[in-house]
């Protein structure tokens, strides 16, 4: 068996013809989850004495299992779409809602949103992970409810 550098760009049947390009760039951003994200929200609930705050607890528990759920996505990665499409939507909104509206004040530079800005830049690696390869969707499959069922990755991509 031959390795070709061009095979990595081929759609294949295995992941419903998606890329094996585009599979490695998923399961990168899934290790990157898992390891960055878990590691502070495991650390966060592990060390934590005393009484917790009801809405600290809650953060924390619902960013450890989004943290947690990525190492499924390291062995499914396009059955696991939804926690990437999701990653991608709340740093895009936050961007828009917080960021933006400081950023054109001016007011943005040594604010407290300046560091999670600078970090939910970064978001365009998940959307280069789902969105590069080049999709040929049928009528059909353009449904929203068609990933309810059965998530595939067109049909997840369809409602994006």
């Amino acid at each position: 068996m031959t390795f070709s550098p061009k095979a990595i760009f081929q759609r294949v049947d295995r992941y419903d013809g998606v890329r094996p390009i585009n599979i490695y760039l998923l399961r990168l951003l899934y290790i990157l989850i898992f390891f960055m994200l878990g590691k502070e929200t495991w650390t966060h609930i592990l060390t934590l004495h005393g009484p917790w705050n009801p809405t600290d607890a809650m953060v924390s528990c619902v960013w450890t299992a989004f943290a947690t759920l990525a190492v499924q996505g390291i062995f499914r990665p396009l059955k696991m779409l939804p926690i990437v499409l999701l990653e991608i939507f709340y740093k895009v909104l936050w961007l828009i809602l917080v960021a933006y509206p400081l950023w054109s004040k001016g007011t943005l530079a040594g604010s407290p949103a300046e560091g999670t800005t600078s970090a939910f830049l970064w978001g365009i690696l998940p959307i280069v992970a789902v969105c590069v390869c080049e999709l040929h969707l049928q009528p059909e499959e353009v449904n929203m409810f068609v990933w309810l069922g059965a998530p595939s990755f067109r049909s997840l991509i369809a409602i994006v």
